[in-house]
């Protein structure tokens, strides 16, 4: 097994040649179901996985956990990191660090609904990252600008916040036993 960045470089490249030889096993589904649990407190289910999330006491929660925009910008950060760390493994560059700090502007008027979402948006009007790398051997500006495009063009969560995507937002009764 040859591991860099904490990465089995071997099985991460037959995946990638699975998905070239058959794009149809790439096209994937993801699946999270949110649950409320009292006041703005929600508990969202992924996979194994139980996520809590919470409103700041400002916005009138119990700041129990981050709130929803917040794990937006957390998940942006997060793709980012696995985009430097995979890519970087890809390319043989050992990584000793990787932070990324992100920040967004929300205009609480349109999340109130205060102002109509066509004259101010109630979602991020815009997101700022800043990368931190440090790689254990040196590596040429050229090898870690081409990394650090790669990364942003090919990040799915940065992907789903630059570009439309389709959202459909149904109401269903659903009925309890």
């Amino acid at each position: 097994m040859s591991e860099i960045n904490g990465v089995d470089v071997e099985y991460l490249k037959q995946v990638v040649e699975v998905v070239k030889k058959h794009p149809e096993l790439g096209r994937t589904l993801w699946r999270a179901r949110s649950k409320w649990k009292d006041g703005f407190k929600v508990e969202v289910n992924i996979r194994d996985f139980t996520i809590r999330m919470d409103e700041p006491k400002d916005l009138g929660g119990t700041n129990t956990a981050p709130n929803m925009v917040e794990f937006v910008l957390g998940a942006l950060g997060a793709c980012l990191v696995v985009g430097y760390v995979m890519n970087a493994a890809l390319r043989g560059i050992e990584l000793d660090k990787v932070e990324i700090d992100v920040e967004g502007d929300i205009d609480l008027p349109g999340f109130l609904g205060l102002e109509s979402p066509e004259k101010v948006s109630p979602g991020f009007t815009n997101i700022r990252a800043r990368v931190f790398l440090k790689t254990k051997k040196p590596v040429s500006k050229e090898e870690l600008k081409d990394l650090h495009e790669t990364v942003v063009k090919t990040s799915p969560v940065g992907n789903t916040l630059m570009k439309p995507v389709n959202l459909e937002v149904k109401l269903e009764e659903r009925r309890t036993v």
